[in-house]
Formats: structure tokens, C-alpha cells, sequence
């Protein structure tokens, strides 16, 4: 199994917009994936606000990279969603 968790800051003033998409667009991107068993996405706390989180749980690291492309370890970024991020992260972990 395989933990997949993105971070994201966004600018500021494109909040409201990227709220929306976020819990759809990339969400559904990541949902259609095979091997996904399941996602969840946050919001930021008051400490840094601009700050939001996606936890996907996968099968195996095929199914990443499957998702993902062999540079598994970059971010998967849908179509459109580019314009709303000022910074992002990926990190991976497996469970043991």
C-alpha cells in the first residue's frame, strides 16, 4: 500500500474558485485512477492558510505510477488547475 499526500498553496485571491474545483476536478481526476482505494482532501488551519492537503491510499506503486506517469514523484497537476498553485509538494510512504 501506498500513502500519496499533495500538498498545495494556492494564491490567495483565487480561494473561493480553487475551493470548487479542488473538491471536484481533482478529486474526480484522482478517483478515476485504477487502483485507488480511496481520497480525502483538507483544508488549512488558521496557521497557514493558503495551505491544502490531498490523502490518497493506493494498492501498490504500479498503481501510482499508472496514475501518476514514471516520474511518479512529481505532482499530477489536472488540466486547468495549474493557474490557482503558487507551490506545491508530493510525498509518498508505504505502510508496513
Amino acid at each position: 500500500m501506498i500513502i500519496r499526500i499533495f500538498r498545495v498553496r494556492i494564491y490567495e485571491q483565487l480561494r473561493e474558485e480553487f475551493e470548487g474545483k479542488f473538491a471536484t476536478v481533482s478529486v474526480k481526476a484522482v478517483e478515476a485512477a485504477s487502483g485507488l482505494q480511496s481520497v480525502s482532501i483538507y483544508r488549512p488551519t488558521e496557521w497557514s492558510p493558503d495551505d491544502y492537503a490531498m490523502v490518497s491510499i493506493w494498492n501498490s506503486e504500479d498503481d501510482v505510477r499508472y496514475f501518476a506517469g514514471e516520474d511518479w514523484n512529481k505532482a499530477f497537476i489536472p488540466p486547468g488547475m495549474d493557474k490557482y498553485i503558487a507551490k506545491c509538494w508530493i510525498d509518498h510512504f508505504q505502510s508496513w
